[in-house]
C-alpha cells in the first residue's frame, strides 16, 4: 500500500524466554553476554534478573522478556512461578561439568509438567566451551540427548561469545515459524492474522 512502511506492517511478537540450570553453568553470562555483549563473572542470581532484547527481523520484529533463575537448590520450589507463561526455555549445562547436564534432564521433565510439547520451544544449551580442555561432557551426547527429546541443541561460551547470538535467533525463528504455522491453520478457518496478533499480545505479557 502507498504510504506504508516495513515497520508499519510487520508484526511484533513478546516472548518471555526463561534461563533454567544448575547454579554457575553461567546463565547470568549467557544473559548480560546476549544483551550487552560484554562478559561478567556475576555473582549467584537471588531469585530472578530479568533482561529484554528487540530483533528486528525481515518478517517480525521480536521482543525477548529473559528471565534469570536462580539455580540454587532452596529456590527450586518456586521456579514454576517464573517459567509460567514462558514461550522458550534454555535449559543450560557446564560443559565442564557432567552433574549439571543431568540437571538440566530434570528441568526438562519439569517444563513437560507444565507444558504440551507444541506450548513452548527448548533449547539445551551446553555453556562453557571455552573450558574445552576440562570438558566431561561430550558434544555428542548433548546432540543426541538433545535429538531424542526434539529440542533446539547448541554449544556456547559466555566468555568468547562463542554462538550466543546463535542460539537466541534459532529460538525466535523456531517461534516464528510456529506463528505461521498458527496463521496458516487459522487462515484454512477463516480467521484473520490481526486476531492472532492480538490475543499474542494479550497472552504473552510476563507475570508471577
Amino acid at each position: 500500500m502507498p504510504g506504508t512502511s516495513l515497520e508499519e506492517i510487520r508484526p511484533t511478537y513478546t516472548y518471555k524466554v526463561v534461563l533454567l540450570g544448575s547454579t554457575s553453568v553461567g546463565k547470568s553470562s549467557l544473559a548480560y553476554r546476549y544483551v550487552k555483549n560484554d562478559f561478567k563473572e556475576s555473582l549467584p542470581t537471588v531469585g530472578c534478573s530479568f533482561f529484554t532484547q528487540i530483533l528486528n527481523l525481515e518478517v517480525a520484529t521480536v521482543k525477548f522478556e529473559i528471565w534469570d533463575t536462580a539455580g540454587q537448590e532452596k529456590y527450586h520450589s518456586v521456579c514454576h512461578l517464573y517459567y509460567r507463561g514462558a514461550s522458550a526455555a534454555l535449559l543450560v549445562y557446564d560443559i565442564a561439568n557432567k552433574e549439571t547436564l543431568n540437571r538440566a534432564k530434570l528441568w526438562l521433565r519439569e517444563l513437560e509438567k507444565e507444558f504440551l510439547p507444541d506450548e513452548i520451544v527448548i533449547a539445551l544449551v551446553g555453556n562453557k566451551t571455552d573450558l574445552a580442555a576440562e570438558r566431561e561432557v561430550a558434544t555428542e551426547e548433548g546432540q543426541e540427548f538433545a535429538r531424542t527429546e526434539g529440542l533446539l541443541f547448541m554449544e556456547t561460551s559466555a566468555k568468547s561469545s562463542h554462538q550466543v547470538d546463535d542460539i537466541f535467533m534459532a529460538i525466535a525463528q523456531e517461534l516464528l515459524k510456529r506463528e505461521q504455522e498458527k496463521t496458516s491453520v487459522l487462515s484454512q478457518r477463516g480467521g484473520s492474522t490481526a486476531d492472532l496478533r492480538e490475543s499474542r499480545a494479550r497472552t504473552r505479557c510476563c507475570q508471577l
